[in-house]
């Protein structure tokens, strides 16, 4: 995608991850479009803002991209499961990507792109008004593009996905995958929470082994930074480092007890 095309923030994620530079996701449950916009202020490279799990709508969804947007960074949404159509009203409304939950086949994954791509890749319905503008194209421009430019992260979070891996990441219309670490420890282990252990180690090195190979992004949530960096180190272009439902009480409950003595 040459740098003459798309500007803006949806534009400039596809160009860095091509470029290869790692990137720290502020992952957003809480639906206050502050919160996201306040992270993006503090460094980290992209926001997203959760629909499956957190409290997110779409109004609210819409008012977090458009203030991520705001400050120039790009902004995910994570789609309810199997919620495609929700996955092109938010490409319309200027997400930089969807993520997609629950991605165990390729039928999945086809389904999944076919909203989120253009003929030929997928079957999405034309209407992307707010995003036409975001990248500073006409619409005939931003048609040729949009493609290359919104991308599609379906989520590895199951014994059915990690067995599908190689089908799900060959579709054409899957940029990349996103690693939900607990659901996959729960998963593997047949009903133990704990995302930092062995067995989700050895997935989260195939996995990324699988992208690389194939030329597409690796993701994973991290419950930590130091997990991040870690998940960087392991070859994942995308890490999220926390997210607000957390960091909010942790913070809370340091300056309580620094007040309480």
């Amino acid at each position: 995608m040459p740098d003459s095309l798309a500007a803006g923030p949806i534009a400039s994620l596809p160009r860095r991850l091509k470029a290869g530079e790692r990137l720290v996701l502020a992952w957003s449950a809480f639906a206050d479009p502050a919160i996201p916009e306040a992270m993006l202020r503090m460094g980290y490279d992209l926001a997203l803002v959760d629909l499956q799990h957190g409290a997110y709508t779409y109004d609210s969804a819409l008012a977090a991209i458009s203030a991520a947007n705001g400050v120039g960074k790009p902004c995910l949404a994570r789609i309810p499961v199997g919620d495609y159509a929700l996955a092109s009203r938010l490409l319309d409304a200027g997400a930089a990507g969807i993520v997609a939950p629950m991605i165990n086949s390729a039928a999945d994954a086809a389904a999944f792109a076919d909203f989120c791509k253009y003929p030929p890749l997928g079957k999405r319905s034309w209407g992307a008004m707010r995003a036409v503008m975001s990248t500073g194209l006409d619409a005939r421009a931003y048609l040729a593009q949009a493609n290359a430019l919104h991308l599609t992260f379906a989520m590895i979070e199951t014994r059915e996905a990690l067995a599908a891996l190689d089908a799900i990441l060959d579709h054409p219309g899957i940029d990349g995958v996103l690693v939900g670490p607990s659901d996959l420890s729960i998963a593997l282990s047949n009903g133990t929470l704990d995302p930092e252990s062995a067995e989700v180690d050895a997935a989260l090195d195939r996995i990324a082994a699988a992208c690389k190979a194939r030329g597409k992004t690796a993701s994973a949530f991290c419950m930590t930074g130091a997990r991040a960096r870690e998940q960087a180190g392991r070859g994942f272009a995308i890490v999220g480092a926390s997210i607000d439902q957390i960091m909010l009480p942790q913070a809370a409950a340091a300056e309580l007890k620094a007040a309480r003595g």
